[in-house]
C-alpha cells in the first residue's frame, strides 16, 4: 500500500518560470511549426498537382509528408498555447490522446520508410520488373498497411497503459505527455505488460532494420556494378534521401528510447524531445526538396501558377 493519491491530471515541465521567456519559447516553436508545416504542405501539393510526380516514389513521399504534419501537429500547437497562456497542466484524457496519436504516427512513419526503401530496392535492383512489382494497387496497399499498422500498435499500447489509474507523482519532465515518462507511475502489472509489448515491438523493429540493411547493401552493390559514372550518380541520388531520412528517424527514436529519464535536466529533456518530435518533420522536406530537381521544379510551377497566372499564358 502507498499513500499516493490517484492522478487526475499531469503537470508538464516549464523551461522557464519567467513569463517573457515562455512567450519567447512559444514564438520560436511557432516559427519552427510553421516552417515544417509549409515545407511538408508544399511537398504534398507539388506531388498532387504535377502529373510527372505521379509515381510510387513520390506517392510514398506525399504520405511521409502527411505523417510529418500529423506528428508535429499533435505536440507543438498544445505547447505553444500553454506557453502563451501560462497553463502547464494536462488532463488524463488529453495525455492519452497525445500519446495515442504520437505513437500512431511514429509507428506508421517507420512502416512507411520500410516501404519506401523497398521501392528503391526494386527500382535499382529489378528495374525491368519495377512497374509490375510496384503497381498502383500494391503501392496503395503498402501505404494503407503502414497507417493501419501504426493504428493497431498505438491502440494496443494506449489500451494497456491507461487501463488502470495512475498513482504517484503527476509531474512530467517534458513539454508534452511523453510515454516513457509515464512508466514511473504505471501499476506493476501494467508496467510488466508494457515491457512485454516493448520487447515484441523492438524485436519486430530490429527484424525490419535487418531487412533494410540487407536491402541497402544489395542496392549499393548493384550501383557499384553500373559502368557509367553518371548512371551510378543517378542511382545513388534516388535512394540517398530515403537513407538519410531513415537514419535520421532511427537515430532520433533510439535517443528517445535508450536515454534514461530518471535524472535528466530540462535542457537534456528538451534536446531529446526535439530529436524525435520536431527534427524529422522539419528536416524531411528539406532533404527531399533541396536534393530533388523534380520537386523543386514542380513547386516553382505551382507557385507561379498561383501568383503569376498571366505570365504562364504568354
Amino acid at each position: 500500500m502507498n499513500n499516493f493519491s490517484i492522478i487526475t491530471e499531469f503537470l508538464l515541465m516549464e523551461f522557464s518560470s519567467v513569463q517573457e521567456l515562455q512567450v519567447l519559447h512559444a514564438v520560436l516553436f511557432l516559427m519552427i511549426y510553421l516552417t515544417a508545416l509549409t515545407g511538408n504542405l508544399l511537398t504534398i501539393a507539388a506531388v498532387i498537382t504535377d502529373s510527372h510526380l505521379h509515381s510510387p516514389m513520390y506517392f510514398f513521399l506525399s504520405n511521409l509528408s502527411l505523417l510529418d504534419i500529423c506528428t508535429i501537429s499533435v505536440i507543438l500547437p498544445k505547447f505553444i498555447v500553454n506557453s502563451f497562456s501560462g497553463i502547464h497542466s494536462l488532463s488524463i484524457l488529453g495525455c492519452a490522446v497525445q500519446i495515442f496519436f504520437c505513437t500512431f504516427f511514429v509507428a506508421a512513419e517507420y512502416a512507411l520508410l520500410i516501404a519506401m526503401s523497398y521501392d528503391r530496392f526494386v527500382a535499382i535492383c529489378h528495374p525491368l520488373h519495377y512497374s509490375i512489382i510496384m503497381s498502383p494497387a500494391r503501392c496503395l496497399w503498402a501505404a494503407s498497411g503502414s497507417w493501419l499498422s501504426g493504428l493497431i500498435y498505438s491502440t494496443i499500447h494506449i489500451g494497456n497503459m491507461f487501463r488502470q489509474p495512475f498513482r504517484g507523482s503527476n509531474v512530467i519532465h517534458q513539454f508534452f505527455c511523453d510515454g516513457p515518462h509515464l512508466f514511473k507511475v504505471l501499476a506493476s502489472d501494467v508496467f510488466n505488460t508494457e515491457f512485454v509489448l516493448f520487447a515484441i515491438s523492438l524485436s519486430v523493429s530490429l527484424s525490419c532494420f535487418a531487412f533494410l540493411i540487407a536491402s541497402y547493401a544489395r542496392i549499393f552493390s548493384t550501383v557499384l556494378k553500373i559502368p557509367s559514372v553518371e548512371g551510378r550518380y543517378k542511382a545513388i541520388s534516388t535512394c540517398s534521401p530515403q537513407l538519410i531520412v531513415l537514419l535520421l528517424f532511427i537515430v532520433s527514436v533510439m535517443l528517445a528510447g535508450l536515454k534514461s529519464i530518471s535524472d535528466t535536466s530540462s535542457i537534456q529533456n528538451l534536446l531529446i524531445a526535439l530529436s524525435y518530435t520536431i527534427l524529422p518533420p522539419l528536416m524531411n522536406p528539406i532533404i527531399y526538396s533541396l536534393r530533388n530537381q523534380k520537386i523543386t521544379g514542380a513547386m516553382g510551377k505551382m507557385i507561379r501558377r498561383m501568383f503569376f497566372p498571366l505570365s504562364l499564358k504568354k
